[in-house]
């Protein structure tokens, strides 16, 4: 996953905690959305945050909060199923989930992160 420039941080660590930008579901290595469903890219952006997290000294299992933002609550189900693989343990982050009229590049789901390093 690579920033998208100078406009901002992928992370930034502060007084213990890491707060991750929004992740969309690209593939690190082209830059392009990955192919297949909604669940794919959701997917994905939770493993780039994943990424993220590790090169900043934390993962997603040290998540307290996290942000969904979708394109159409039609997608919630599907997003829900996949982000309840990667938290199966108690306690789960605290988590908004909405849709918006427009995300960047026209996704239809980008996640953001709090996490607690260590």
């Amino acid at each position: 996953c690579s920033s998208p420039g100078p406009l901002m941080s992928q992370a930034v660590v502060c007084n213990g905690m890491v707060y991750c930008s929004g992740s969309l579901g690209l593939d690190p290595k082209t830059g392009e959305f990955v192919e297949g469903t909604v669940a794919d890219r959701a997917e994905r952006a939770l493993m780039n945050l994943d990424a993220v997290l590790r090169a900043n000294g934390s993962t997603l299992d040290k998540a307290v909060k996290i942000n969904i933002f979708l394109s159409s609550m039609d997608h919630y189900a599907s997003v829900n199923e996949v982000y309840s693989r990667f938290f199966t343990q108690a306690p789960k982050p605290c988590r908004t989930c909405v849709a918006v009229s427009k995300l960047g590049l026209d996704a239809e789901v980008e996640i953001d992160v709090i996490a607690y390093l260590g």
